[in-house]
């Protein structure tokens, strides 16, 4: 392994790795939501829409099905439970890693059955039953900061509050204004309170038995909390990330994120909330709760990729039965030694293998072993460029093939079956350190890596028991008997230095 950063955030079965940012997609299954609401409020839309943030770099789909938005309709468990039962099945189905975001108990206990691997309670696991189940379950807990009577400090002038959760002519009491010497109220007592809540809240859950490694905290932006206040919360995300756990940034089309960039309406406020991001992220905090989950993942990909080193180690099936099938196995490895951030470090063998999948004739197949400093979906769109630039045109093969597809029976989602056609080269990414992703687009590790002779055989040349490594990894390798496309002969070398 490579990695010099083993921070993980344990959730259910699930293990996010923290060796970089995570992006959690908001998914609000509700009418009434401040920027989104009615969008998604049709489960059918809702799951779509939750596939289809996977597949635009989401790592946690957030499912919620109560507005907190100011002034929303508080719903019943019951309701709620309406929303998002059948989103959460059918994403939780997809391989996905599912949050719900309720302060209901009864809701979190469900979800978590049906496949939830986090609760996201903007309570704050002030429910001693939300603690209970937190308890009973190991699926990770995000602490959320939510102090309903404000945090105390100097209202803006002229009582204009620009936090959406304490709009103007908002009930709840004011402090006395008095002149204001300074732009920004002081940071120690903002902090101390959202800091001390979080702390005590953590240590809560850790004595009813919930291990550290699954707690994450969130301070809450927006939810109580005036525009100046915000930033200075967001000023101290050091300072929180000090305290040991993952910070997640939910700062996503908020009404201080409108007030700092100067966006009234929401919709249009996600280049700003990129920036705060970004921001978020070179102060330590890891998980970013975001509406625009295309946009923010092109932006912090980019920013990544030039400001923190971050090599990884990947793995490369490669495979051919048209032509000159090691000569293009060589081509294809040399170009990917070409894809930006990325180099091959080694390769094995070619070998002939039987044809699987339905495919009518025998495969020449190779493992390449890459470094990477690429997100995982960025160097997928590499690979594919790279099976083009070969004559790998996979729309003709599904027409040749009668677009050969499977319905999953529970999610409803329709996936392609392993192509069977004729192809120059295939490039298929089936592992990459610290990743696991489930989506259309890509899938990892690949779902079908363990069963797979032909990829297996060749990793042997590139290490010592592949077996083991990959079940290191979460990957259950079947005995040889019960594999697929079996090695029937070593083709040589590949040359492509």
């Amino acid at each position: 392994m490579l990695r010099e950063n083993f921070a993980t955030w344990h959730c259910g079965t699930h293990e996010i790795s923290l060796a970089r940012p995570r992006i959690m997609g908001i998914l609000n299954v509700t009418p009434d939501s401040f920027s989104d609401g009615g969008k998604n409020f049709d489960a059918k839309a809702a799951i779509a829409r939750g596939l289809e943030m996977l597949d635009e770099g989401a790592d946690i789909i957030d499912v919620g099905g109560e507005s907190t938005r100011p002034g929303h309709t508080p719903v019943s468990p019951k309701e709620e439970l309406e929303r998002v039962v059948p989103v959460v099945r059918a994403l939780a189905a997809a391989g996905a890693v599912v949050s719900i975001d309720t302060r209901h108990a009864e809701v979190a206990r469900m979800c978590v059955r049906l496949g939830a691997a986090i609760i996201n309670d903007v309570s704050g696991f002030t429910d001693p039953e939300m603690v209970d189940v937190a308890a009973d379950t190991s699926c990770g807990c995000i602490i959320m900061h939510w102090n309903q009577g404000g945090l105390g400090t100097r209202a803006p002038r002229r009582q204009v509050s620009l936090d959406e959760s304490r709009p103007t002519g908002s009930a709840l009491p004011r402090p006395v204004l008095s002149q204001r010497r300074f732009t920004l109220p002081e940071e120690a007592p903002i902090m101390r309170q959202i800091m001390g809540f979080l702390g005590d809240q953590a240590r809560t859950l850790m004595r009813a038995g919930v291990s550290r490694d699954r707690i994450c905290m969130d301070p809450g932006a927006g939810f109580d909390k005036y525009a100046d206040e915000d930033v200075v919360i967001q000023r101290s995300t050091r300072s929180m990330v000090s305290m040991g756990y993952p910070l997640v940034c939910a700062v996503s089309r908020k009404r201080f994120t409108g007030a700092v960039s100067g966006v009234e309406d929401a919709a249009l406020r996600d280049a700003a909330t990129a920036g705060m991001c970004i921001s978020a992220i070179e102060n330590g905090a890891r998980i970013l709760r975001v509406h625009d989950v295309a946009g923010v993942s092109q932006a912090v990909n980019a920013y990544w990729a030039v400001s923190h080193k971050d090599p990884r180690q990947g793995f490369v099936s490669l495979g051919s039965n048209v032509g000159s099938r090691v000569g293009n196995i060589s081509r294809a490895v040399q170009l990917i030694d070409e894809i930006p951030l990325t180099c091959v470090v080694s390769v094995s063998h070619a070998y002939e293998t039987e044809p699987a999948y339905g495919i009518a004739t025998p495969v020449a197949n190779a493992v390449a072993e890459i470094r990477t400093e690429l997100h995982p979906l960025v160097l997928m769109g590499k690979l594919l460029e790279v099976e083009n630039k070969l004559g790998r045109i996979r729309e003709k093969e599904e027409a040749e093939k009668g677009a050969d597809t499977e319905k999953d029976a529970v999610s409803g989602r329709i996936t392609k079956k392993p192509g069977t056609g004729p192809r120059t080269i295939d490039c298929d990414l089936v592992w990459v350190e610290g990743e696991r992703h489930a989506g259309s687009r890509l899938t990892l590790p690949h779902p079908r890596l363990g069963e797979r002779d032909y990829v297996i055989v060749p990793m042997e040349d590139l290490m010592h028991a592949p077996e083991r490594f990959l079940a290191h990894a979460g990957v259950e390798v079947l005995p040889r008997e019960e594999r697929v496309g079996h090695v029937t002969a070593d083709l040589g070398e590949v040359a492509w230095e």
